[in-house]
This record gives C-alpha cells, sequence and structure tokens, in this order.
C-alpha cells in the first residue's frame, strides 16, 4: 500500500507542476495578481508531496520489501541500512526521483527566498521551473516509476546494491553533485524569465547571482567527492580519468563559472546581456546533456546507469526542446538585450571576457572529445577512443592562461586601468612568484619545468589577491580596512585561492606520482621513493554482506614505522563481485597508497603501492572554491530590493 502512496504523491506533484507552469505564466501575461499567486503554493505542494514520495522509497528500502522491483533490483537483507538509504539513489529510477525532489526543493527555496523581485518576475522564474519539473515528472512516471510491484513473483531476497556504490563517498556525492547539476535550472529560469519580460538589467542580474554561485559551488564539490571516491574505490590510485560522466559534471561547471563573472559584469556595467544568457542556457542544457549520457546506454561508464536506450530517447527529446525553444526565445528577443557600454583594453570587462571566453572553450574541447567518438560510431559503425593524451593536451594550455588572466583581472578597474598604475601593481607580484618557482625547481628533483611552472601561476594567483587585498584597504589601514569588504569580495578571494591550490596540486600529484606493481609474499618488502612497505600477509575478514581477505602492510621509514596499512579485496555474497579498498594513509604532502590485486601462487599476492604527493591539496582547493562561492552567495547586497541602493564598501566584492 505504501508504494502506490509514493506513486500517487508522484501524479499529484506532476498535477500541481502543471498548474505551476501554467497559469502563472498567463498570470504575468495578463497582469492578473490572483493568477500569478498560484506559484507559490503549487511550488510547495508539489515539493511537500515529493518529500512524502521519497520517504515512501526508504521504507520500501529500509523493510526489504522486494515486491517492489527497484528495492529488488538494488537492495539486500544483508545490507547495511545506511547503504540500504543511499540505494534510494543508487539506480536509475530512485536518482531520477532525488532529482526531482531536489529540482522542488530549489523552486521552493526561490519562492521563499525571492520576496523582493516583482511579483511577475517571480510568476515566469517558478513557472519555468515548473515546465522543467513537469518534463521530468512525467519522465519518471511514464518510463521509470521506481514503486513498479513484482507481483505475484516477489523474490525472496535483493539482488543487492552495485558493490560500487557500497561506500560513505556514494551516501554523499549524488545528492550534492545533484544539488548543483538540478541548481542550474534557477540561472536558466531566471534567464528565460527575463527574455519573457524584455527586461535584461543589473536588477536581473544581481537576482540571479546568488543561485547561480550557490548551484556552481554545489556542482564544484560533487565532482571533488566523486572525484575522491575514484581514488580511494576503484584502486586505481588516479583523481581524475577523463570519463565521458565525469566530463558530463566538468562541462557545466565550467560553463557555470563562466557565467558568474558575465553575470558581475553584467550587474556592475550593463555588457554581455546576450553573452551572460546564453551561458545560462548552456550551463543548464550541459547539465540535461549529462543526465541523457549518463542514463541513454550510449556510453559504458563505472558511473553510469545500465538502462534501457529508449527512455534516453526521452531525454534527448526533452534536451531538444529545451535548448531548441530556450535558444528561438533569445532569437525573439535579441534586439531587446543588446550592451551599450564601453570599455579599454585595459579593463576589468575586458579581463572578465578573456575569462570567459578561456572557460568556454575549455568546456567546448571537452564536449567535443566526449561526443565525437560517440558521433563517429553513429554515423560509420567505428571506434574510436579519445584518452587523457588529448584532454590534457588542450586542457592544461587553457588553464594556464586562465591563471595568468585571474591575477591581472583581480587588479584592474572597470572602464579601463592606467597602465602605469596595473603595472606597478604586477611587478612585485611577478617577481616574487618568479622566486617561488625558482625555488620549487631547485628542491624537486622530476619534471622540472613543469613543477616551476605550476608554483609560478599559482604564485601569480594568489599573491596577486594579496596586493589587492592591500590596496582595497590602503586608505583606513588593514586591521580597519578589512571588516568593510564584502562577504562577495572574500567569497571571490576565496575560490581564487582555493583555484590556484587545486591546479598546484593536479600538477604536482601528477608528475610526482611514484607506482610499482609487485608480487609479494608475507615477509617480503620493497623500497618506493624512501619508504619501505612490508607485506606481512592476509587474514580473512567476514563483512555484513562480503568476505575479505585484508592484508597488513608496514611502513617504514628510516627504520621507524610511519603508517600501517589495510588494503582489502572483498567479494560480495550476491552478486559474486571482487573488489578492491585501498589502504591509504592520507598527509597533507603526500599519501601512501596500498591495494591488492589478485592472488597468486603460495600465500602471493599482487600489490600496487603508490606515493601520491600533495594530492589532498586538489580536494582542498576545490573546497575553498566551494567555500567561496557560498560564501559570496551569502551577501546581503543580493537581498536589497530593486532599485535599493548597495552601500559602496560592499561593491568592492561585486568586482569578482
Amino acid at each position: 500500500m505504501i508504494p502506490e502512496l509514493g506513486l500517487l504523491a508522484l501524479i499529484l506533484a506532476l498535477c500541481l507542476a502543471l498548474v505551476q507552469a501554467s497559469i502563472p505564466l498567463v498570470g504575468a501575461w495578463r497582469d492578473d495578481q490572483r493568477w500569478m499567486a498560484l506559484a507559490r503554493p503549487a511550488a510547495w505542494g508539489q515539493f511537500t508531496f515529493l518529500i512524502f514520495s521519497c520517504a515512501c522509497l526508504a521504507h520500501a528500502f529500509l523493510t526489504d520489501d522486494f515486491s517492489v522491483e527497484y528495492v529488488a533490483l538494488n537492495s539486500n537483507s544483508m545490507l547495511p541500512w545506511y547503504y540500504k538509504f543511499s540505494a534510494i539513489w543508487g539506480a536509475h529510477e530512485g536518482s531520477l526521483l532525488l532529482w526531482a525532489l531536489i529540482l522542488a526543493g530549489w523552486t521552493t527555496a526561490v519562492s521563499l527566498c525571492s520576496r523582493q523581485l516583482p511579483q511577475a518576475m517571480l510568476a515566469r522564474v517558478l513557472a519555468v521551473m515548473g515546465m522543467i519539473s513537469t518534463g521530468f515528472l512525467l519522465f519518471m512516471i511514464g518510463t521509470s516509476n521506481p514503486f513498479a510491484r513484482l507481483l505475484p513473483n516477489v523474490p525472496a531476497d535483493g539482488r543487492d546494491l552495485n558493490p560500487l556504490l557500497q561506500d560513505i563517498g556514494l551516501i554523499v556525492h549524488p545528492p550534492i553533485l545533484y544539488m548543483g547539476y538540478v541548481g542550474f535550472s534557477v540561472a536558466f529560469a531566471f534567464a528565460i524569465a527575463a527574455l519573457l519580460d524584455g527586461k535584461l538589467d543589473a536588477a536581473w542580474a544581481r537576482w540571479s547571482r546568488p543561485w547561480t554561485t550557490m548551484a556552481w559551488a554545489f556542482l564544484g564539490l560533487g565532482i571533488a567527492l566523486g572525484s575522491w571516491w575514484a581514488y580511494a574505490e576503484l584502486g586505481w590510485g588516479s583523481w581524475w580519468f577523463w570519463d565521458p560522466v565525469e566530463n558530463a559534471s566538468f562541462m557545466p561547471w565550467l560553463v557555470g563559472a563562466a557565467l558568474i563573472h558575465s553575470l558581475a559584469a553584467t550587474e556592475k556595467r550593463g555588457v554581455f546581456k546576450s553573452w551572460t544568457v546564453l551561458l545560462a542556457i548552456a550551463a543548464f542544457s550541459l547539465s540535461l546533456l549529462g543526465t541523457f549520457l549518463v542514463r541513454s546506454g550510449v556510453l559504458t561508464s563505472v558511473h553510469a546507469f545500465a538502462t534501457d536506450p529508449t527512455r534516453g530517447v526521452f531525454v534527448l527529446m526533452f534536451l531538444l526542446a529545451v535548448v531548441g525553444g530556450s535558444l528561438a526565445l533569445f532569437a525573439l528577443r535579441a534586439p531587446v538585450v543588446k550592451s551599450q557600454a564601453g570599455f579599454g583594453i585595459w579593463s576589468r570587462e575586458t579581463l572578465l571576457l578573456v575569462n570567459n571566453l578561456l572557460l568556454s572553450v575549455a568546456a567546448a574541447m571537452i564536449l567535443l572529445g566526449t561526443l565525437y567518438p560517440l558521433i563517429l560510431d553513429a554515423l560509420t559503425g567505428a571506434k574510436l577512443s579519445v584518452g587523457p593524451p588529448y584532454f590534457n593536451a588542450m586542457f592544461v594550455p587553457l588553464i594556464a592562461l586562465l591563471m595568468a588572466a585571474v591575477a591581472v583581472g583581480m587588479l584592474t578597474r572597470w572602464k579601463g586601468t592606467p597602465v602605469r598604475w596595473l603595472a606597478r601593481m604586477l611587478v612585485p607580484v611577478l617577481a616574487a612568484s618568479l622566486l617561488v618557482a625558482l625555488v620549487a625547481a631547485t628542491l624537486h628533483d622530476r619534471s622540472r619545468w613543469a613543477v616551476a611552472g605550476a608554483c609560478l601561476l599559482a604564485a601569480w594567483v594568489v599573491l596577486a589577491g594579496l596586493r589587492d587585498i592591500l590596496d582595497k584597504t590602503r586608505h583606513k589601514g588593514l586591521l580597519k580596512g578589512l571588516p568593510t569588504l564584502g562577504r562577495s569580495y572574500w567569497g571571490m578571494h576565496l575560490a581564487h585561492l582555493g583555484f590556484a591550490v587545486c591546479s598546484l596540486g593536479a600538477v604536482l600529484a601528477t608528475v610526482g606520482s611514484l607506482e610499482r606493481d609487485v608480487r609479494m609474499t608475507p615477509g617480503t618488502a620493497i623500497e618506493l621513493g624512501g619508504y619501505h612497505f612490508v607485506f606481512e600477509g592476509t587474514v580473512r575478514l567476514q563483512g555484513p554482506n562480503y568476505v575479505a581477505d585484508r592484508a597488513n602492510v608496514r611502513v617504514l621509514r628510516d627504520g621507524l614505522e610511519v603508517a600501517m596499512l589495510h588494503p582489502e579485496k572483498r567479494v560480495y555474497h550476491v552478486q559474486q563481485v571482487s573488489m578492491t579498498e585501498a589502504g591509504i594513509q592520507a598527509g597533507f604532502t603526500r599519501d601512501l597508497f596500498v591495494a591488492l590485486g589478485e592472488p597468486l601462487a603460495e600465500s602471493a599476492w599482487a600489490v600496487r603501492v603508490q606515493i601520491k604527493p600533495f594530492v589532498r591539496w586538489i580536494w582542498l582547493g576545490a573546497l575553498l572554491m566551494a567555500l567561496g562561492g557560498l560564501l559570496a552567495a551569502t551577501d546581503q547586497r543580493y537581498r536589497a530590493r530593486a532599485g535599493q541602493s548597495v552601500p559602496d564598501s560592499r561593491m568592492a566584492g561585486a568586482q569578482s
């Protein structure tokens, strides 16, 4: 009975989404206050019914109701309760329900936190989000019902959750990633609503900007969690694989970063209006494209949902409708969104434009590398794999140029900047950055040029930020001036610091990694990077739904023990799938990483031993970027009503 109530709640949510998508939009067109007022309660009702529907599915999992097909395929009575709960989004149908719930949550948040918006604008925004909800709820109810029954042939037990997903990282990673994916629907809705109204001004950019920044922050945090999970769970010791599904989440993050900076220029100077709208459309469209790639069956990935390809047709048609409809509306409204303001070459507008172009080209390069093999296969049947050499060769130079531009952009002024003043600001930064690069190159034995370049660019960004802080506080003094700078300003610098830390960590972890694949028997040892790894044998352990061989690997340096690692090789009872659990000793400057391969003769094992320098800096940088985005989104000036003045001290933070 409870699963049927969950399905009924989905149907009622769809009815409210249809109301939300239509009546307020007509009300905005007719200037009917009562019709526009329906947008908020419709959004609240939809969110309530989806919460209830998710609770019904959670009940089915936690009570082992294997009469529900989705539960039977993705759970087991021996599965720990926390994995039963995370199994809600462990496969296609449940993850789609999570998507719809988060979308309704974003819609409710907009309805509650945007009371400063004109009623007509809010009605259009919520109506557009209602249209998106309608599409996903129709998809779920029509093709992907998570409450479908297996009556009367109810299995005695379930097939178990995919062992790859039985990890703490996969409990938190999908919800946070979806918060970012779905959050770009808010930026998209604001852009479409502004086009419908025919008015794209500073107020529109200010309303849209905090929602875009929050979505970007959540998506970045979700990507970082996925990277951490792949590093720890897959046993390969790598943090990024340029996998098509990884690319699918990375592309909207890059475009979202460009959108945040473009919104800053549109809000402050009224420039790049058309470009900002296109970026908002592109960010959400790329999120939908990622949904299509994951759920269509057109690619094979450890991250993808193995599902019926016919379901991908619905997502593809929805994607085409969203992209085609929004671009058609943009073409009709293009004459009213032209920018009139001018600016010089050495201005903040120019550097923001360079920032946008580099980020957009990077996203387009990844899109080409991801889709080209699929298109070639569909047209000719030829099989082609585009791997890391292509992506690294194209992406790394673009990011290097972006880091160079970021530092200059932080110090430039709106409209124009005196060249002599800018040079006077940047010369000390450049000199200190060169010194840092020189010291790093002398201390590093391998890939000195790569290390020197990475340190130069990272120092360039960080020191330019410090130079800007000193410049902003020079009149009041450092201690008195710091509190006057707004949250948006501090969020900008925190995000740029995270960008530098993440980039530096990626380079150092890649060029400095040490690795050996060896055959080890109890009592044998190997040396790597000054560490001695002593293999002390394995013991058999019984888990809740698996059996594991757990190794004891003692790590010594200069005769002293620095770590005891316990890598495991697990075999899950139901699916009889073998999984690797790496033994990792995390450190600020390096990770010690040991993974068990296959058992060999005479109690020997294949063992992979790695030393990963500065790999934690990658996720630290991503966390700093996410925190910077969330901090900037809470700036009080975004809560100002239309036409309300913003204190000058706070406007410094807008220059991001």
